[in-house]
């Protein structure tokens, strides 16, 4: 059973999460602050790495690419294990729509795209010590890489919802979160990449040309 269900999603509106006020407004971001927080954090994770740890730039930019492809390997395996759990108790399902569902319910809810800065700031905290112990100094290059992989990952995720498709390159984007959304919740995981839904055999199934046309000219089809 897929935490949320394929259904018509609603394009107005916000709903609310928490009974408590301070919980509910944390709930809430402006997709900016996210982005200015571990772009500037990264920075200073590079500048440290080469002023202080007397990396070149070969390395670090090595490093920095290493953390930057993993995080689209994280990024696959969260929003496929994780967002979309399998809803089996009253509890994971509580769990699974305040972290996932609600988006699908509501995905023009812009408030909502980004994961709370609070939150992800810890999680950060919890993934640089669990780096530096495994990487040491390398710490430095990867974790920002990680962060930036984070932070363009933010940024594709609000563009597709924000956003009309791209006459380029890129909408092949839009394309493929549109059908995780209006199509097949249980494939497309990935949303910077479809890389990983590549690898393990999660790309859409192919459908009816009048089907494929509907799906993707917008990430929120009225």
């Amino acid at each position: 059973m897929e935490s949320t269900k394929l259904k018509r999603p609603k394009h107005k509106g916000s709903p609310k999460l928490f009974n408590n006020p301070i919980l509910e407004k944390l709930t809430h971001t402006h997709i900016s602050l996210p982005l200015i927080i571990f772009g500037v954090i990264s920075a200073a994770l590079v500048y440290y790495g080469v002023i202080e740890k007397g990396f070149e730039a070969p390395a670090m930019i090595g490093l920095f690419l290493a953390g930057l492809f993993f995080f689209t390997f994280i990024e696959y395996v969260m929003h496929r294990y994780l967002y979309h759990i399998p809803a089996t108790t009253p509890k994971k399902q509580k769990l699974s729509y305040t972290m996932h569902g609600v988006h699908h319910d509501y995905p023009k809810d812009k408030s909502r795209l980004a994961m709370p800065p609070l939150l992800s700031l810890i999680i950060a905290t919890v993934l640089f010590i669990i780096y530096r112990a495994v990487l040491g100094d390398y710490v430095f290059g990867f974790l920002a890489g990680f962060l930036i992989g984070y932070a363009a990952y933010l940024a594709v995720h609000y563009s597709v919802h924000a956003f009309k498709v791209p006459n380029n390159f890129l909408k092949i984007l839009w394309h493929h979160h549109s059908i995780h959304h209006y199509r097949e919740p249980d494939r497309a995981f990935g949303v910077s990449s479809p890389l990983w839904d590549q690898i393990f055999r999660t790309m859409p199934r192919k459908a009816p040309n009048s089907q494929r046309a509907a799906v993707g000219t917008s990430i929120d089809p009225g």
